[in-house]
């Protein structure tokens, strides 16, 4: 049987914290499936498909990841998918009270369905979208914490020109 997981989130925009769990999960699973979901309570700066061309060049020359985008329930999306757990990151521990309270959530939707978590690299514990975003709104450096193509996309949204 092929170990097959789904790793759903924004990624608006994907960051090196993104990217290191994606490269940890496709070494412990058969095929990881990085899926940006469409979350009705946030606004994004970057459309479904901008993000989903990120994710695609940045998990370039990694065989067994799969990009892919859904809307509605991820629980949902897995089943379909046929995948055997979502994969989930934890910053900090601030993280885990609301990555439990889905992950239980998920589990009283569709008991067959896991939340397998994933400790970031401690390089990138302060790493968030959010912070990416303000630090690049203001022209701040962030050449070490995303991909390069994000990074010049946030540039041109911000109209930063170095």
């Amino acid at each position: 049987m092929t170990s097959k997981v789904v790793y759903p989130g924004s990624f608006d925009p994907i960051t090196n914290g993104h990217l290191d769990i994606i490269k940890r999960a496709c070494s412990v699973f058969d095929e990881v499936i990085v899926a940006v979901f469409h979350n009705p309570q946030k606004k994004p700066l970057f459309s479904m498909e901008e993000r989903e061309k990120f994710l695609i060049e940045a998990t370039r020359g990694i065989d067994n990841v799969i990009i892919d985008k859904f809307e509605g329930l991820t629980v949902d999306y897995v089943k379909s998918k046929k995948a055997i757990a979502i994969i989930r990151g934890l910053r900090a521990v601030s993280d885990f009270e609301g990555e439990f309270q889905m992950a239980s959530l998920n589990k009283q939707i569709d008991g067959e369905v896991e939340t397998i978590f994933f400790m970031t690299d401690t390089k990138y514990a302060f790493l968030s979208s959010s912070v990416i975003k303000e630090v690049a709104q203001f022209g701040g450096n962030i050449a070490e914490l995303v991909p390069e193509q994000v990074e010049e996309e946030l540039m041109k949204k911000y109209h930063i020109y170095k």
